[in-house]
């Protein structure tokens, strides 16, 4: 770009060199005025209204465009070097006190310095004189060639008058053709006629605008391609909606239905078989002659019909209608699962009474257990057992309360929730439907599951469920409900109240064993391609695996080491050993490594010394056995306790050290004997976290065995909750607990004299078999059975005021 025009002060001598005038400069924005062509200006800044009225007889002017259109208030440097020299012709007076001002361009002019800036610019201004080029062959064609062009946007521009064509071809200088074209076309910006306004050659000015116009040619073919396409589009929806008139009527004429009608009369009469309730019915009539009323290619077509086919396949009447045989249901009950009599009894319970009142609503029944006792297959056993669809929903992690109860019709791609869904699915109005893992809802900002199940599980309101897709009352009163959970403690309590809860505790030895042969065996041969004539666990081998390889209240992880254990023998098959196997303990040890739970010496190994027992723990996977370790040091009576433990497993420590502390005379200790020592009571597998108060009387064994100095009888454990004065509390979860025990060795059992009822209710004589069970009302008769060194002092023997509890042996136990 040329150099910017110096300013001249306004004292400064004006300079009128050779070929230069000095006028006033109308600054201008987004516009630029070619030579021989009439512009009409807005004039509306100050000064530039000064300018014009301070025009005389000479009514000559220099229009420059602004550098940037954005300045208010240009200045000499905000303005091109090159403008257009051009007479004012007519001024006309606006209302709001602009002027309009109708300009003709004379002339290219440079604007060479400036005189004055205030109240307007005036400048020195040089005239360029156009040099015509010599004419040649190239310099015609090109002529003819922006002559063309030009013509071809004019015929093909909508906006462009066509007298435009005839004036182009009429001119015959090049230099006024090019002003012309350039002033004539809209599409042009402000920079490329400025770019052609400023350039000198004439050759050049025809070389810039012959592109400038072949791009537009190219661009007007593009939009008249794609106007085209368009429109043809449109043409052919019109024609494809005119022949559907025909066809309509022609239809109409010989007396059949459109496939949308079809479509209508097909709803209509799912509708009418669906034997939906007279308000549900309505509502859906009513959607369906929306439908009708709707063209097909409407927005709200698809999602309509969605709704009334949901509406029109739910089993609003349909029921399974089974016979109910209490006999048969009890054989099916009984070839799924062992024992579980408790379950069992309360399904036939169900089946009676819903032979006698049919219209009886169903249960709502929450299985809560370790995992792997069959809480989920029993449910698929109850379903089969009473004739019955099952569907089963999982709600481990569900955080939206939309998963149960659907979103509402608004919402994109919105559908019933998974109540309705397994509805849909089971084809009748009274599956057994499972919610797997109830305890392990979430909950955040999209709602709370837990809380959208309160109407779902309560059979006093679940008769008129409304989802939120349906949005009508759908009765889920004859649906059978089973819960599964492991634990209640984070089942919310509005929740546990409308459920009846049915504890499923873990296995005995002799039950796994008989689950083991009975039902896992064959099936893990049968799913890992070999016969019963291929391998054989005697029952030794299967002992072998639950004592030493497995440690848990269900049958979850025997079944996956049996499946181990029939995955090597399909492989010795394949590899050509075809002969029989049959499983001992070196075959294990072989398969499956060492062994993984040393039960029998673990315990005698670890209560050798003095300050250490074992108690018994009950968590969500059963029960567990807890050793809990005690040592003392020179020190000033301090008291440490570890092992993570929680608040209620530190008071019941707290609770034994002062039981024994105020207990110290009877114990054979000074009164004072915490004043020079420390006591640290630990409670191994620190990494796990620890909680409760049933390891209560086990704290005070541990104490009194230490500071006795006298070690716990071998392989006994204890449970209980201890109180200030030594009262022994009842505690839960008897049967894991005494399971746990059983895998670990013990013989020797101390249990709340209130559990008596726990052990002869859930305990079969089997179980007890081999082990006493000892009860206990206060801890000295924990001590008595735990520490008979200690017990046989004369300050320890019962008062005559107490009833003892002695020892009650398994037959004892059982009777």
């Amino acid at each position: 770009m040329p150099n910017q025009p110096a300013i001249v002060p306004n004292d400064a001598s004006p300079r009128n060199g050779a070929g230069t005038r000095r006028i006033p400069v109308l600054p201008v924005r987004d516009t630029v005025l070619f030579p021989h062509a009439v512009l009409p200006l807005t004039v509306g800044r100050e000064s530039s209204i000064q300018l014009i009225e301070s025009l005389g007889e000479e009514r000559a002017i220099a229009v420059a465009a602004q550098l940037d259109p954005r300045l208010d208030t240009p200045k000499p440097a905000d303005l091109h070097t090159v403008g257009t020299l051009a007479t004012v012709h007519k001024v006309v007076r606006m209302p709001n006190q602009s002027r309009f001002v109708f300009t003709e361009g004379v002339s290219r002019v440079r604007l060479v310095e400036f005189v004055q800036s205030e109240p307007y610019m005036v400048a020195e201004v040089e005239i360029l004189e156009e040099v015509a080029p010599a004419s040649s062959p190239e310099f015609e064609a090109l002529v003819r060639n922006v002559v063309g062009q030009f013509q071809q946007i004019v015929t093909e521009s909508p906006t462009l008058s066509d007298e435009l064509r005839t004036i182009a071809a009429n001119i015959d200088e090049p230099a006024r053709l090019v002003d012309f074209v350039a002033s004539s076309l809209p599409f042009l910006t402000t920079d490329d006629k400025q770019h052609l306004l400023e350039t000198p050659g004439i050759a050049d000015r025809l070389e810039q605008l012959n592109k400038l116009l072949a791009k537009e040619i190219e661009v007007q073919q593009l939009r008249t391609k794609i106007q085209t396409e368009v429109q043809d589009q449109v043409q052919q929806s019109q024609r494809d909606y005119y022949l559907r008139e025909q066809l309509k009527a022609i239809q109409k004429e010989l007396g059949e239905q459109d496939e949308g009608q079809r479509d209508i009369e097909e709803l209509k009469q799912k509708i009418e078989a669906a034997g939906m309730p007279d308000d549900v019915k309505k509502e859906a009539l009513k959607e369906l002659g929306r439908l009708q009323r709707m063209s097909p290619m409407a927005a709200d077509y698809g999602l309509t019909r969605n709704y009334i086919e949901w509406l029109a396949v739910l089993p609003w009447a349909k029921s399974s209608g089974s016979k109910i045989d209490i006999s048969l249901a009890k054989q099916i009950l009984d070839e799924d699962h062992y024992e579980l009599r408790k379950v069992k009894d309360r399904i036939l319970d169900y089946l009676s009474v819903l032979e006698l009142k049919p219209d009886m609503k169903g249960p709502i029944l929450c299985f809560v257990g370790p995992p792997g006792v069959g809480k989920t297959s029993l449910g698929r056993s109850i379903a089969r057992a009473l004739g019955r669809k099952f569907q089963r929903i999982s709600l481990g992690g569900m955080h939206d309360e939309a998963e149960l109860r659907g979103h509402r019709r608004t919402y994109i791609g919105a559908l019933p929730g998974q109540i309705i869904q397994s509805i849909r699915r089971a084809e009748t109005n009274d599956p057994v439907i499972m919610l797997d893992e109830v305890d392990k809802l979430g909950r955040d900002f999209r709602g709370d599951p837990a809380s959208a199940l309160l109407e779902v599980l309560d059979p006093a309101q679940n008769n008129t469920f409304r989802d939120n897709y349906l949005d009508v009352p759908f009765d889920l009163s004859k649906v059978l409900f089973i819960c599964t959970a492991n634990m209640l403690d984070t089942v919310p309590l509005p929740l546990q109240d409308r459920m009846e809860i049915i504890p499923l505790q873990g296995y005995s030895e002799e039950e796994k064993v008989h689950i083991a042969r009975q039902y896992l065996i064959p099936r893990q041969i049968k799913e890992n391609g070999i016969t019963a004539e291929q391998i054989e666990f005697p029952e030794d081998a299967v002992r072998y695996i639950i004592r030493h390889y497995t440690r848990e209240a269900g049958v979850r992880k025997l079944e996956q080491t049996i499946g181990t254990v029939c995955r090597k023998q399909a492989r010795r098959v394949v590899e050509g050993h075809a002969e029989k196997l049959v499983v001992t303990r070196e075959t294990l040890k072989e398969f499956l490594g060492g062994i993984q739970v040393r039960v029998e010496t673990e315990v005698a190994e670890r209560v050798k010394r003095p300050g250490v027992a074992v108690g018994l723990a009950w968590t969500p996977a059963g029960g567990d056995i807890l050793f809990i370790e005690a040592n003392k040091m020179k020190g000033k009576g301090g008291f440490t306790m570890t092992g993570q433990i929680g608040e209620v497993m530190q008071e019941s420590m707290q609770a034994a050290l002062t039981w024994v502390r105020s207990n110290a005379a009877r114990l054979g200790l000074a009164e004072d004997f915490t004043k020079e020592m420390d006591l640290h009571i630990h409670v191994p597998a620190g990494a796990i976290p620890k909680d409760g108060p049933s390891a209560g009387v086990t704290m005070a064994t541990v104490l009194a065995s230490l500071l006795t100095d006298t070690p716990v009888r071998p392989l006994t454990a204890m449970t209980g909750e201890i109180t200030l004065s030594g009262n022994v509390l009842p505690v839960g979860g008897i049967k894991e607990k005494f399971l746990a025990a059983r895998r670990a060795g013990v013989d020797n059992i101390i249990l709340p004299a209130e559990n008596r009822q726990n052990v002869e209710e859930d305990l079969t004589p089997e179980m007890i078999e081999g082990v006493k069970v000892h009860y206990a009302s206060e801890i000295e008769d924990v001590l008595e059975v735990a520490l008979p060194l200690l017990a046989a002092r004369p300050q320890m023997r019962p008062s005559a005021r107490r009833t003892a509890a002695g020892a009650t042996s398994a037959a004892g136990a059982a009777a």
